[in-house]
């Protein structure tokens, strides 16, 4: 569970949010620091601090290409925090059933017709 709590955590700040994002979107070739830093609007020191903080979650992992760094989502972790939050979620509300999740579909009861996941 402490890298879920890392992940959480290091989730928790806007900035951080948002890298993780357009990283997802850019999976799995991912993208160089300066495209993040420009596609989002961030300054550099900025982006280095929290690419350093999503690195040290686990969340991204980097690649040296000369002197360029290529950061990529690590979909394993981001899929387990996932999971984390709708597993629980689910045992409280089964509305919040989502097939994508399949070891939270396997273990939700029977939930609502409607489905939010399925919207």
């Amino acid at each position: 569970m402490k890298p879920v709590l890392a992940a959480l955590s290091a989730l928790g700040h806007e900035g951080r949010l948002s890298i993780i994002r357009l990283l997802a979107r850019h999976a799995p070739a991912g993208l160089n620091a300066g495209d993040i830093g420009v596609r989002l609007g961030i300054r550099a020191n900025t982006l280095s601090t929290n690419l350093t903080v999503l690195t040290n979650a686990g969340l991204i992992s980097a690649e040296r290409a000369g002197r360029n760094v290529r950061y990529r989502v690590e979909a394993p972790l981001l899929r387990e925090v996932a999971l984390s939050l709708m597993q629980d979620c689910c045992r409280a509300s089964p509305e919040f059933r989502c097939p994508v999740f399949d070891d939270t579909a396997k273990t939700c009861p029977a939930g609502r017709a409607s489905n939010p996941c399925e919207e």
